[in-house]
């Protein structure tokens, strides 16, 4: 059985590295925008959409990689009910971060496993972050410096990097903010005997 990762992430195929577990790699290529927009037409919660998004692109790669375990992924960031996504420009990742700026948000970071075309693990886990109040011009030359890295970051910012000078607090896994809860993935796949204990 391999570990199929159906993400374009370098973020979560770095994760993988990092822990020495080999994942192979399979874009879902799912219309995530569609999917989020009639969620959220419907009321859906935030923390709930990443979990769906999540299962649809698990549910996209499993359907062609039978007998394998796929583990879909997704991020949403939760603006008090508003989910804001990766920005489409420049000008965008500087409206998202000037919303955000001296205020509180979450991330909700889910993870789905499928296996023989069904799900059989899924948890979503959830940061609190607090940005501190940032200036224009400080918000300008952010995105000017880190454009490259952030153009594919919810909210545009990567704490891994420099993004971590905008922030006051952040409560919850570090691994959760980076887009994947590596923790209680790893005790699972350990239960399931595919992390070697």
């Amino acid at each position: 059985m391999a570990l199929v990762l159906a993400s374009r992430s370098q973020t979560r195929r770095a994760l993988f590295a990092a822990a020495r577990v080999p994942v192979e790699i399979e874009d879902a290529k799912v219309d995530e925008a569609s999917i989020r927009d009639a969620l959220m037409a419907e009321g859906v919660s935030p923390r709930d959409i990443a979990d769906a998004l999540a299962e649809a692109k698990a549910r996209k790669v499993a359907g062609k990689r039978p007998g394998d375990l796929v583990l879909g992924c997704d991020q949403v960031l939760d603006l008090d009910g508003e989910i804001l996504s990766k920005p489409t420009d420049p000008d965008d990742a500087i409206t998202q971060i000037a919303a955000l700026s001296g205020r509180r948000h979450m991330l909700h970071s889910a993870v789905v496993a499928y296996e023989d075309g069904a799900p059989v693990w899924r948890h979503v886990g959830t940061v609190r972050l607090v940005m501190r109040q940032l200036t224009p011009n400080y918000i300008e030359d952010y995105v000017g410096r880190n454009w490259d890295d952030i153009r594919h970051a919810v909210g545009g910012y990567q704490v891994e990097a420099e993004g971590m000078r905008l922030f006051a607090a952040i409560e919850g896994d570090f691994f959760t903010v980076q887009g994947l809860p590596m923790l209680p993935l790893l005790s699972w796949l350990t239960l399931r005997g595919i992390v070697p204990a």
